[in-house]
């Protein structure tokens, strides 16, 4: 019994709050430019089709590369006591000298330059 009247109460609760919510809300129709998203300067009046700047994409691919380094790195470093040296020096060369050759091989064909 008290659990039914406690489920009741908290029914009646929930909907007295959510219309009072819903008529004290003020939704304006007139003012669509408020309402709508705005996001990185982008109007959402023009295209959404606009062309991207691949140079900004790649930018950002090698930040996600470094940061990705990193957390592979930052384990390596403290189990350095737990490893064997051999072993702890091949892995953590591999995981650099492979991420150094993805910075060289972008540096080269020119992804890292930002003028055109």
């Amino acid at each position: 019994m008290k659990m039914i009247m406690s489920i009741l109460i908290s029914f009646i609760l929930v909907s007295f709050l959510m219309i009072t919510s819903f008529l004290i809300s003020k939704k304006s129709y007139l003012d669509l430019n408020k309402a709508s998203p705005f996001e990185c300067g982008f109007s959402n009046f023009s295209s959404p089709r606009l062309s991207f700047s691949i140079h900004f994409f790649m930018i950002a691919i090698i930040f996600l590369m470094f940061d990705i380094e990193l957390a592979l790195m930052l384990p390596m470093f403290i189990s350095m006591k737990l490893m064997n040296s051999i072993v702890w020096f091949s892995s953590s060369w591999m995981v650099s000298s492979i991420i150094t050759y993805g910075l060289f091989h972008e540096w080269m064909n020119g992804v890292i330059e930002w003028s055109m």
